[in-house]
């Protein structure tokens, strides 16, 4: 047995990143002593805008004994395979990024630099045309993926468009269903000890004494910010986005596509994102560069339909607090620190949060070197997304206003300076610990903005061209082969209500 457990965990602030922590914690610690209470005041608003997620979401609500039929008829939800990124590179032009591979390797020869080969040699084909999640996307197709690919080609993986706010209150009843007690009252105090947090004193008079407290308030970050005073890592400089509008619309599309879409304005970028009921949309934007009159204007401009809600502003800061565990303090979520959604993580930070806090879950005694490996791989994962996303706006080729001439001109950390040399100088890529994202991804976005090495493979010049124009060839024929004989989006869902 484990000397001095924890006994009482608490959970203050409810949301997407509250729900799914008590969710996964009483799972997790079912048939044991551990007491899950949850504090959230019904009169505080969640930002309620986080709808697109990536495939990482599918195996969390998976680990509660949940499939994915149950979860989107509750939330409305779609599928997703990738993000539409149009006019990042220039006005005009647009790419997929999938969550699949492309293409087969040749032998140890890496099938980027195959297609590189043949793109010099006059052949003009994407790459996107070797990948089926892609080109399923493109084609607003969907099926369920073999379970076990006879080859690479097949391999590709999905995630789901939800309504976040039902997707927290089907966490709920699926928390309190497990044994979490809900407390709907606001923290009027926190009470400081040597350990850290002592209790929380709320607006009716209770005090609710914890041994371990999850922050998930949200960017005030009442515990482990305000009450702790953990500092906080601004990374604007790189991240130059600081505000958002969002508003809800009708879902005018009779196809709704299989993927988000992110449109790059002239100081930011705007996500459209199809629900079964209805479609979020909102616009990412520098408020230096461009006022929210403005970014409401084009917001509305360039929506799919007519919209539900007033545009509501949300100013935020990209960056993370110096420890997401301090004391007897974990924060997940927006508590810990916030990039901006452009590639979907705040809902997958939030599970590893939790998933790492499940491994290195303490004791009274709060071991320090529990504490250590959380901050540290907490703080390296989110530099890893936070250099991810970075590379979107660094590799524009686009000149036509101070925003993006800035994004393509600045100085980027020395952890993505490195990846980038190593894809300029060879083709290759840079694998650090707790990455989020693979090199198909980065493939992805190196294809997809032009950036074409400086050399390749040495070994590709010896491969016969005929072999790899055959190969190529029949790479291409057999996914769209296979994107012919799929059903639409439309069809995939409408199995949902049978």
């Amino acid at each position: 047995m484990t000397p001095n457990p924890i006994q009482n965990l608490v959970i203050v602030g409810g949301g997407t990143a509250g729900w799914m922590a008590a969710a996964a914690f009483a799972k997790h610690f079912h048939g044991t002593p551990l007491t899950i209470t949850l504090v959230e005041s019904s009169d505080i608003g969640t930002i309620g805008v986080g709808e697109a997620t990536i495939p990482t979401i599918r195996r969390f609500y998976a680990k509660l004994g949940l499939d994915d039929r149950t979860v989107m008829q509750a939330t409305g939800a779609t599928v997703k395979l990738g993000i539409l990124f149009q006019d990042w590179k220039r006005v005009g032009e647009g790419f997929i990024h999938p969550f699949g591979l492309y293409g087969q390797d040749y032998g140890e020869i890496a099938f980027h630099h195959l297609w590189h080969r043949r793109r010099a040699e006059g052949d003009a084909t994407p790459i996107t045309a070797y990948s089926l999640g892609a080109m399923l996307a493109e084609a607003g197709r969907m099926a369920l993926p073999q379970p076990n690919a006879p080859t690479p080609l097949a391999v590709y993986d999905w995630a789901i468009h939800l309504d976040a706010s039902k997707f927290a209150q089907f966490l709920r009843r699926y928390a309190e269903a497990s044994g979490v007690t809900r407390i709907d009252a606001r923290v009027d105090a926190v009470e400081l000890c040597a350990q850290g947090v002592a209790a929380i004193r709320l607006d009716d008079g209770r005090r609710i004494e914890g041994d371990l407290f999850i922050d998930c308030t949200g960017f005030r970050s009442l515990l482990l910010g305000e009450a702790m005073g953990v500092g906080f890592e601004d990374w604007q400089q790189w991240l130059p986005c600081n505000a958002a509008v969002a508003v809800q619309t009708e879902n005018a599309l009779a196809e709704p596509p299989a993927y988000t879409r992110a449109h790059a304005k002239a100081a930011g970028w705007q996500w459209r994102i199809p629900l079964r009921h209805r479609a979020g949309n909102g616009i990412v934007y520098s408020s230096e560069l461009m006022s929210e009159d403005e970014a409401t204007a084009t917001l509305l401009a360039d929506l799919p339909g007519a919209p539900l809600t007033e545009p509501r502003r949300i100013p935020f800061r990209s960056g993370r607090r110096a420890q997401a565990w301090a004391g007897n303090v974990v924060a997940l979520g927006l508590a810990s620190g916030f990039l901006e959604p452009l590639e979907s993580t705040s809902i997958a930070l939030i599970e590893t949060g939790i998933e790492r806090l499940k491994e290195l879950f303490p004791t009274r005694a709060m071991a320090p070197a529990l504490r250590d490996e959380f901050n540290d791989a907490t703080a390296r994962e989110m530099e890893r997304v936070r250099d991810f996303i970075i590379l979107h706006y660094k590799l524009t080729q686009r000149d036509d206003t101070p925003f993006w001439r800035h994004c393509r001109d600045m100085a980027v950390p020395d952890t993505l300076r490195c990846k980038l040399d190593l894809w300029d100088a060879r083709g290759e890529f840079v694998r650090y610990r707790w990455e989020m994202f693979h090199p198909a991804s980065w493939l992805a976005m190196y294809t997809g903005f032009d950036r074409v090495p400086d050399s390749l493979n040495p070994a590709v010049a010896g491969v016969d061209p005929r072999i790899v124009g055959g190969a190529l060839d029949r790479m291409r024929a057999s996914v769209a082969d296979t994107v012919r004989r799929t059903p639409t989006h439309a069809e995939f869902l409408a199995t949902l209500d049978r």
